[in-house]
């Protein structure tokens, strides 16, 4: 009856919700804000190699798109769980970086911070809404071989995961972590005591070729301590696995990675497995005489999974584990040498163990709620990092992720590097979760945020950590920066004084902004480390920058007159044939700086013929 009049294109299996294509476009918009270098609240500002960067992590993900594009081997994030409690960004899209300012109290504005409670009309929506375009971002920082870890609980995770598979695609979903002893907090009858991690590669096939298991020291530990107790004599095998666990248990640190592994024998290191259970009703039913009680062996409730004659043969190969009595139902010996290259799906470890050592940080209780335990993410990193690999956490909280990468890298004696993004999202002293945070800000003489609490925590960890580990002479800094707006005016004319708008752009350098300001602006917009090597000389009386070897040459003295350009420019010249970079070297100027063009062309012109020819002005 409608005669095909009826489209059907916008008709497609996927996620959709309100906002969708707005948050798409927001990712795309270029931001208009910077990075301000803080060296006073930084550690070893000179030598360390890991940021910690202060501001909405949208607009940082922005900006680190050119300097950081395919390099970044592991993004961990744990977002806002949508609980109803938590705060999600309330992202404007005509003005982000004056919304970041407003929300963060910097400027006097409307916003105001506050959580996406489940009255919202768009609950999940505004959600969806702030996660969309940081992980389109994300994923663009990641290397082809690069994964991203997403911490989630039941409230988003299936919204999560088709988001992932929207932007990552379904083929390179590597799979989903349990994390069996997370905190019950849910107030239904089912007690929720786990959370998910998500796991997605940028190409999935690069991912596979690159993982391992570094459990080598931990195995031949163990394996030592084994033959150790058999040497003895003085132990049945019983008694010698006990042991073991016992072993393991007081050896908690150095072999995490293998913990769940909790048995060894001659063949190698082991746990028991259910997997020789039939997983639905209607498996094999037979007898299992139990090795030392001889009698029949409890059989699993829908039976074994294997015909008898397997089990036979099963048995004979040594690869059953009897229980301490006929009572207690068989399992099979599950080997740690047939699983090495892959992660179980499942982690078991106890949620406070996160808050105990926030607690002997901070010498406080409950600095933060529900904090990650270092050991879980410093046995993910263990497995996926390889060393001098970078990792990023634009949702730091706590900065369990860098503490984590520092005590890795003090346990193997390697240089992996983190990128940490914190908002510094207000701590209300009257909100009870919020105050020992606000309290403790207060104690500090800091802004009562969540940012100075990351940071404070880092400053501690790298100090204990170099207590535990005193032969340890790796990276225990990190270089601070603050998102702010960028340093050049923009162009905003008036109609009504036009020739008053043409004067003031006549210096467009933003007031109170200093030269390492412009300087770190000048990385991000030409893609360069903010950890690059600088330094600095005197030419002809102008401090002189050279960034990178050489790479980049910076010049920002306010003056340059016509006296001045020729000595400037030789002097320029000779250091770079110094510095001898391996490629093209860009040189930088403060366009006002000029007395006039002549002054600038002749400088240009002699550059130019000591091969010099990429000059450009600010």
């Amino acid at each position: 009856v409608l005669g095909g009049q009826v489209d059907e294109r916008e008709e497609k299996y996927g996620l959709n919700w309100h906002g969708k294509r707005r948050a798409r476009q927001l990712a795309l918009t270029p931001s208009t804000g910077t990075l301000r270098p803080c060296p006073e609240e930084s550690v070893d500002w000179g030598t360390t190699q890991n940021l910690m960067i202060e501001g909405d992590n949208l607009e940082v993900l922005k900006l680190l798109q050119k300097s950081y594009a395919g390099k970044v081997k592991l993004i961990y994030i744990d977002p806002p769980y949508n609980t109803g409690k938590d705060f999600v960004y309330p992202d404007n899209f005509q003005d982000s970086i004056k919304n970041y300012l407003e929300v963060t109290g910097q400027v006097e504005g409307g916003n105001k911070v506050s959580s996406n409670t489940e009255a919202s009309g768009r609950f999940h929506t505004d959600w969806l809404n702030m996660m969309y375009p940081r992980l389109k971002l994300a994923r663009n920082l990641l290397r082809n071989d690069g994964v991203l870890l997403v911490s989630i609980d039941e409230h988003e995770i299936t919204n999560l995961r088709y988001l992932l598979v929207e932007i990552f695609g379904e083929e390179n979903a590597i799979g989903t972590l349990v994390w069996k002893g997370a905190t019950d907090n849910n107030p239904t009858q089912i007690a929720m005591e786990h959370e998910y991690m998500l796991c997605f590669g940028r190409s999935k096939d690069a991912v596979a070729g690159v993982w391992k298991n570094l459990t080598d020291d931990a195995k031949q530990t163990l394996l030592a301590e084994y033959d150790r107790l058999k040497r003895l004599k003085l132990l049945d095998e019983d008694a010698i696995q006990k042991e073991v666990r016992s072993f393991i248990k007081s050896n908690r640190e150095s072999l995490a990675s293998i913990t769940h592994y909790d048995r060894v024998d001659a063949k190698g290191i082991y746990t028991g497995s259910r997997k020789v259970h039939n997983p639905k009703p209607g498996g094999y039913i037979y007898d299992v005489i139990h090795t030392v009680t001889k009698k029949v062996c409890t059989p699993p409730v829908n039976g074994y999974r294997y015909p008898k004659d397997r089990m036979m043969e099963l048995i004979q190969s040594d690869k059953i584990l009897y229980g301490d009595d006929e009572n207690q139902i068989i399992q099979i010996k599950e080997y740690l040498d047939d699983y090495e290259g892959k992660l179980s799906s499942v982690i078991n470890l106890d949620s406070r163990a996160g808050a105990n050592e926030l607690n002997g940080l901070f010498d406080v209780q409950k600095i933060f709620s529900n904090p990650k335990p270092v050991i879980l993410l410093k046995d993910l990193f263990e497995f996926l990092l390889e060393p001098q690999d970078l990792v990023l956490d634009f949702f730091a909280g706590s900065g369990t992720t860098g503490h984590a990468v520092w005590k890795l890298n003090a346990q193997d004696k390697q240089n992996r590097r983190f990128i940490l993004v914190q908002l510094p999202e207000p701590l209300d002293p009257s909100d009870k979760d919020q105050k020992v945070g606000a309290d403790y800000c207060d104690r500090l003489g800091k802004p009562r945020t969540i940012a100075e609490l990351t940071k404070e925590r880092l400053r501690r960890a790298g100090s204990s950590i170099k207590l535990q580990n005193p032969l340890f002479a790796g990276d225990l800094g990190f270089r601070l920066f603050k998102l702010s707006s960028s340093n050049i005016r923009a162009w905003e004319p008036r109609a009504d004084d036009l020739t008053g708008t043409l004067m003031d752009a006549v210096e467009h350098i933003q007031e109170g902004r200093t030269e390492d300001d412009i300087l770190f602006e000048l990385l991000l917009k030409l893609g360069l480390d903010l950890t690059v090597p600088m330094e600095q000389r005197v030419i002809h009386g102008k401090t002189t920058h050279s960034i990178g070897g050489g790479v980049l040459l910076v010049c920002l003295d306010p003056t340059i007159g016509g006296k001045d350009y020729e000595s400037l420019a030789m002097g320029m010249a000779a250091w770079h044939k110094e510095l001898a970079p391996a490629g093209d070297t860009t040189l930088v100027f403060r366009d006002s700086a000029f007395a006039d063009d002549v002054a600038k062309t002749n400088l240009t012109a002699i550059l130019s013929q000591h091969g010099l020819d990429n000059v450009r002005s600010l």
